[in-house]
C-alpha cells in the first residue's frame, strides 16, 4: 500500500484524482463518438453504436450518461444556444422580411450540417429540461419575428408557427433522402417555401437550380439501401 501510494505521488496525483481524470476522458469521448455518429447519421444511432465508437463498455456510457436523452441534451447544447441566438440576431435585423428568411436559412443550415440537430428539430426530449428550455426560447422569439415580418406586409397573414415545424420536417426529410448524393437539394425546398410564405408584392428570394437527375436517382437508391447501424 505504501509503494502504491509513494508511486501516484510520483506522478503527481492521487488514486482519486485519476480516477476522475479517467472519468472525464471517457466523457470527453462518449461525446465525441456521439457528435460524429449524430451528425452523419442522426438520431437513429444506438448507444451501443456510441459506447463502441468512443471505446468504451456499455456500463461505462451508462454511468456517464443515465439516459439518452441525458446524451443527447449533453452533446446538442451548443448547437441549441446558436439555434436560439439566430432568433436574437433575426430581431436586431431592421428590416422584418430579411430577418424572417435569414432566419429560416440560418436555422434549415444548421440542420443540413448535423442530421442529429435536424432530427432535435422536428422532436421533444422532455427529460433533457436545459435543450427543451432553449427550444421554448427560440420559439418564443420566433413568435416575435413572425409579428413583426406580419407587421411589415411581407409575410402572409396566414403563416404560423406551425408552419416553421412542418417546413423543418420537410427539410429533415429531404437532408436525409438526399445525403451525400444531393446535398444540396434542401436550399430549393426551403426557397420554394419561402416564396409560398411571402405576402402578394413581397421580393422574392430567388430559387436555387434544381438537382440534376441523376443526383436524385443516386439518392433514391441510396433510400433502398438496409441501415448499417
Amino acid at each position: 500500500m505504501t509503494h502504491t501510494a509513494a508511486t501516484d505521488e510520483t506522478l503527481g496525483r492521487t488514486p482519486e484524482t485519476g480516477l476522475r481524470a479517467d472519468a472525464e476522458r471517457n466523457r470527453d469521448r462518449i461525446l465525441a463518438a456521439a457528435r460524429h455518429l449524430f451528425a452523419r447519421e442522426g438520431l437513429g444511432v444506438s448507444m451501443a453504436a456510441v459506447a463502441r465508437d468512443a471505446g468504451v463498455g456499455k456500463a461505462t456510457l451508462s454511468r456517464r450518461f443515465a439516459t439518452r436523452d441525458d446524451l443527447i441534451n449533453a452533446v446538442f447544447a451548443d448547437r441549441m444556444d446558436a439555434y436560439a441566438a439566430a432568433v436574437t440576431e433575426a430581431l436586431a435585423d431592421p428590416d422584418p422580411w430579411h430577418g424572417f428568411t435569414g432566419y429560416i436559412h440560418t436555422v434549415c443550415a444548421m440542420q443540413a450540417a448535423d442530421r442529429g440537430f435536424a432530427d432535435v428539430l422536428t422532436m421533444t426530449f422532455p427529460a433533457a429540461k436545459a435543450l427543451e428550455a432553449r427550444r421554448i426560447e427560440a420559439y418564443n422569439g420566433f413568435l416575435e419575428v413572425i409579428a413583426r415580418a406580419k407587421a411589415s406586409g411581407q409575410l402572409r397573414e396566414d403563416f404560423t408557427s406551425q408552419d416553421l415545424v412542418i417546413l423543418l420536417m420537410a427539410n429533415a426529410g429531404v437532408i436525409n433522402a438526399a445525403g451525400d448524393a444531393a446535398p444540396d437539394t434542401w436550399h430549393r425546398l426551403v426557397a420554394h417555401m419561402l416564396r409560398s410564405y411571402a405576402a402578394p408584392g413581397t421580393p422574392l428570394p430567388p430559387l436555387p437550380d434544381a438537382p440534376q437527375p441523376t443526383a436524385l436517382y443516386r439518392a433514391m437508391v441510396r433510400m433502398t439501401r438496409p441501415a448499417t447501424h
